[in-house]
């Protein structure tokens, strides 16, 4: 990020927690349709967060799911799919997401969306592994 003032990193901070809700909504609402996918595992969506722990791009991470809709059925196929659902998702409701939270803390760098957006992003996707968990064990 770039040199961000106290406030701008406070003000950052806050957009993101304010989001939280937003973002285990969309999660929800994507796993929720169980049409979109096959009998996908836990593992295989952690795997998917620890993708995006380790890089510093969504691209990355989208990247990722392509192969996984690649390999087998389980995420889905075409655009109905909780893939495309993903990648939709990240490339427009938390993109916009982070472009508020951006506007909102007065930065203007590039870098800060970009981060703004892969926080939000690793957020929504841990929050997509825990409500698996449900879906597959809790679920009544």
């Amino acid at each position: 990020m770039s040199e961000l003032s106290t406030q701008q990193q406070l003000k950052i901070q806050q957009g993101i927690r304010k989001r939280e809700d937003e973002l285990v909504t969309l999660i929800q609402i994507a796993l929720d349709n169980h049409n979109s996918y096959g009998d996908l595992e836990e593992s295989q969506f952690r795997n998917l967060v620890r993708v995006s722990d380790t890089t510093e791009s969504t691209e990355v991470i989208k990247n990722f799911l392509f192969y996984q809709v690649g390999r087998d059925k389980k995420w889905g196929r075409g655009q109905d799919s909780l893939a495309f659902r993903i990648i939709q998702d990240i490339d427009t409701k938390i993109k916009n997401m982070a472009s508020k939270i951006v506007q909102n803390a007065n930065t203007d760098d590039p870098d800060d969306l970009k981060n703004i957006h892969l926080e939000l992003t690793r957020r929504y996707l841990g929050y997509g592994a825990r409500y698996l968990v449900y879906k597959r064990k809790g679920e009544v």
